[in-house]
């Protein structure tokens, strides 16, 4: 029967969380771990020197609950990595590549660990088990047949430790390329790019304290219930004590109107927190308009009240405010509030709330970033917070939620394809010798790359890189055509199955798995959202003994590749402590590495957008001019967006239901607007076609069930990765070359 057709639709509820939250985090584990281990996992999930969470990065309060420190997906997450299930070498030897190929993601995920490392050689069908030893060589010999070591390239996923993406980065340097895409080109690097533009540091301002202090909360393309559900108890506590919070978003999501918190009385026989005072659907990639439109009138209020800009910090902080107003007095106003899809009476609301309240902070995810214009979008709400004055003070700033535990952390340790001339400074100086000066290739250029046969080596560091890919096809065929694909995993996925002439998986530890060497039990440390830096200890044995942690995975690799001696790999991998002694000489901020984890919160790195010292190129804070977007959709068409379902982290899919939006036992869904599915003579359940024709190649995804929704006329939503074989590779944002998942064109047709 087709997936399409099972779909089941029913009503939303009308809160995020509660107690049913508990019962399905709880049975979600259950049905995968013993009850005793899933009771000790959770007793030191998020806890002060305990386990950090695999998934979101929202940062831990200070004062953890002793109920439990984690939501239902996080509790998801961990049944997901922590799970009895085994894809042992016997599993590898029934299934062939060809049959796991026509699995879903979802029972793909469920097979449980990989325990060996496995290899797929040239025509063969299965995978088949191999030792590290022989692993580490294959790796070793393929690269260095290559003829340039940017004809290799090395990917980063968001999970993976400080300490192992050191390593990483300083072999692959080693080795003589920076080609490190990383899991950042495809959601936040529009922000890392308009952040480091305008303020001087790619990362968010605000800490947790400061959203308690705060007066207005904006909340921008986010959908926290689903993507970092802890954020709700933070925004509950800012309500508390007296903030305002505005939810910009097309899709009307029911974790930003109202929140029970099974934490507390109200949220379990009361009747929950309200959550947004205000909620704003714009037309998908309509934020600059609202934006300026926005801006365009507190400029007129303050014509009569000049308390409304903070007109002291603008001369004194920032600029190019003259050329910005000018820009923005050329604007038409009319033309922007009919872009926006809202009622004028709407965006007065906001303005409302932005001439009476000093101190505001700015949220948003990858609703912003996602776009051609997606660093476009994050300077517009950097001109706007500019002009209150609401960066580098209490209880204001700039707020990118990161969608994945540690990506930041990986940036921070040098994950990055256009590393910093600081940093390679201080690599040269502090190992001997020159590593490269050239750019490398992001996500979107390597999978060019790879079609091109320019890459012909592609390991992979966590994560699932087809999944997670736009232009899936595209995609499948470029990993096809590599001499070699390896991957460090902890389970099975996509990736692994659409492999190069030689393929190999090597099975790694997971946050949840316990490293012991020479009778020492080992800790990484992470980095949150918020910029703190704490540690991470597993408790739980590996799947097998041949399951490695990935600093010794990393080491391994460089001695079988390197022939320099200039780093004793085993002697790192001997003590994690020695690792953080490197990064400590290394990277900026980390002074006292070792001593200062011991503190039970972790510390926090240097911030001068946090602190109002801002470390662009003239010390000032920038303003910027804009463009609109350029989505002009013709009469048949209309601008697709993807999302996350309530039962998925990024590309792993943990079941078929998402209770949010009332859609069970199935993802091939398209969210439409009703007055579009009347008018295209639709019904509810109905099954279409998806399709569209950049660069004069069609695209198409079929059997997609019509779910009619409360979204902006013109705008579909569809869930990733079903629907990335639509979004073009080289539909990306400028300067950040972010795949623009969030406004495609397509036209719909029935089945």
């Amino acid at each position: 029967m087709n997936e399409a057709k099972k779909v089941r639709i029913t009503r939303k509820p009308n809160y995020a969380a509660g107690v049913k939250a508990v019962v399905i985090a709880l049975k979600n584990i259950f049905d995968r771990m013993p009850k005793g281990k899933s009771i000790k996992v959770l007793n030191k999930l998020n806890k002060k020197e305990g386990l950090d969470c695999p998934g979101c990065a929202w940062p831990d309060p200070d004062h953890r609950s002793k109920l439990g420190e984690y939501c239902e997906n996080g509790v998801k997450a961990i049944a997901e990595e922590a799970m009895d299930a085994r894809a042992t070498p016997d599993f590898f030897a029934k299934h062939s590549i060809a049959e796991l190929q026509e699995k879903s993601d979802y029972w793909l995920g469920q097979q449980g660990r990989l325990t060996h490392p496995m290899v797929v050689r040239p025509g063969g069908t299965h995978y088949e088990q191999i030792s590290w030893g022989e692993a580490n060589a294959i790796i070793g010999e393929n690269l260095n047949a290559l003829d340039n070591p940017n004809d290799a390239a090395f990917y980063t996923s968001g999970r993976t430790s400080n300490e192992a993406a050191f390593l990483y980065q300083l072999f692959v340097r080693m080795y003589g390329t920076n080609n490190l895409p990383d899991c950042s080109n495809m959601c936040h690097e529009s922000s890392g790019v308009a952040l480091s533009k305008t303020v001087g540091i790619g990362k968010g301002s605000v800490t947790l304290d400061d959203l308690y202090k705060s007066d207005l909360i904006l909340i921008f393309g986010q959908n926290p219930a689903t993507n970092h559900p802890r954020m709700l108890s933070s925004l509950e506590k800012a309500k508390a004590n007296g903030a305002k919070v505005v939810s910009i978003n097309p899709l009307k999501e029911i974790g930003l109107v109202k929140f029970k918190n099974p934490q507390n009385i109200k949220g379990v026989v009361g009747g929950g927190t309200t959550i947004s005072d205000l909620y704003l659907q714009v037309r998908i990639n309509e934020d600059v308009a609202l934006l300026k439109a926005v801006m365009i009138k507190l400029y007129e209020r303050a014509k009569t009240d000049s308390s409304i800009l903070d007109e002291d910090f603008i001369a004194n902080k920032t600029a190019g405010y003259t050329a910005f107003k000018a820009d923005l007095d050329q604007q038409n106003l009319t033309d922007l509030i009919t872009r926006t899809g809202l009622l004028e009476q709407e965006i007065d609301a906001l303005v409302d709330l932005l001439a009476t309240r000093k101190n505001t902070i700015a949220c948003w995810g990858m609703g912003l970033t996602q776009h051609v214009n997606g660093v476009d979008n994050i300077q517009e709400v950097v001109n706007l917070l500019l002009m209150k004055g609401s960066i580098g003070k209490s209880g204001a700033g700039t707020c990118p939620v990161r969608g994945h535990s540690n990506v930041q952390g990986d940036r921070t340790m040098g994950i990055a394809e256009r590393p910093s001339k600081a940093l390679l400074n201080k690599i040269s100086e502090n190992f001997g010798f020159t590593p490269p000066q050239e750019d490398g290739y992001s996500v979107v250029d390597v999978i060019k790359a790879m079609h091109e046969d320019k890459v012909k080596v592609f390991i992979g560091m966590g994560g699932n890189f087809l999944s997670a890919s736009p232009d899936t096809h595209y995609t499948a065929e470029a990993l096809n055509k590599c001499n070699l694909t390896a991957h460090i995993s902890t389970k099975l996925n996509r990736s692994h199955l659409t492999h190069g002439k030689t393929a190999l998986i090597l099975p790694s530890m997971g946050r949840t798995d316990k490293y012991v060497k020479n009778g020492k039990s080992q800790f990484v440390s992470v980095e949150n959202s918020m910029g703190v830096v704490h540690t991470t200890q597993g408790l739980l044995h590996p799947p097998s003994e041949f399951v490695e942690s990935e600093p010794v995975i990393v080491a391994n690799i460089a001695k079988a590749t390197l022939t320099q001696d200039k780093v004793d790999w085993d002697f790192l991998i001997e003590d994690y402590s020695n690792i953080r002694d490197l990064i400590e000489s290394t990277i900026e901020g980390f002074e006292n590495y070792n001593e200062r984890l011991k503190k039970p919160l972790g510390f926090e790195l240097p911030n001068g957008a946090r602190t109002g010292n801002f470390t662009t190129p003239n010390k000032k804070a920038n303003f910027t001019i804009n463009k609109l977007s350029e989505n002009h959709c013709q009469v048949d068409e209309y601008l697709m967006m993807t999302t996350r379902s309530h039962d998925q982290f990024n590309t792993t899919i943990y079941g078929l239901d998402d209770r949010y939006r009332g859609v069970y036992n199935g993802r091939m869904v398209v969210f439409m607007n009703q007055e579009d599915v009347k008018e295209k003579g639709l019904k509810q359940g109905d099954l279409i076609t998806l399709y569209n024709n950049y660069d004069n190649i069609e695209r198409m995804v079929k059997d997609f069930a019509v779910v009619p929704y409360d979204i902006p006329k013109g705008c579909l939503a569809t869930y990733f990765p079903e629907a990335n074989p639509l979004v073009p590779l080289g539909l990306h944002a400028h300067s950040s070359h972010t795949p623009a998942s969030k406004s495609v064109k397509v036209k719909i047709k029935l089945n």
